[in-house]
């Protein structure tokens, strides 16, 4: 019995873990905004420029409370089907903030 106890908590805790993937070149940049506004994060994958035949993707989220405690949402930008340069957010570690955390205003959400 223990052990289906076991069994079941970890399932739930694997798919409450679990997020969205979308290519975001197939949707309209207000489209993907939205998904992250509803969701709080989605991963978005869209083919290289640089590379042929790769493909990129990263995490996007909502704002900083998405993003992990020693990180915060950094503005980035995602190709969508009607805009190249669709303005998202992405966490980056504070760490790279080198020494302007006092004087940093983060960006709260889209």
């Amino acid at each position: 019995m223990g052990t289906m106890i076991c069994l079941g908590i970890a399932l739930s805790t694997s798919n409450a873990l679990a997020i969205n993937r979308y290519n975001v070149t197939t949707l309209n940049c207000e489209d993907a905004r939205q998904i992250l506004r509803d969701q709080g994060a989605a991963i978005f994958r869209h083919p290289s420029k640089r590379v042929s035949g790769m493909t990129l993707y990263d995490r996007y989220v909502r704002n900083s409370q998405s993003c992990d405690y020693d990180e915060y949402a950094e503005r980035a930008i995602v190709p969508t089907k009607d805009n190249l340069r669709c303005p998202v957010l992405n966490c980056q570690p504070i760490s790279n903030l080198d020494g302007n955390w006092p004087n940093f205003i983060p960006h709260n959400s889209l």
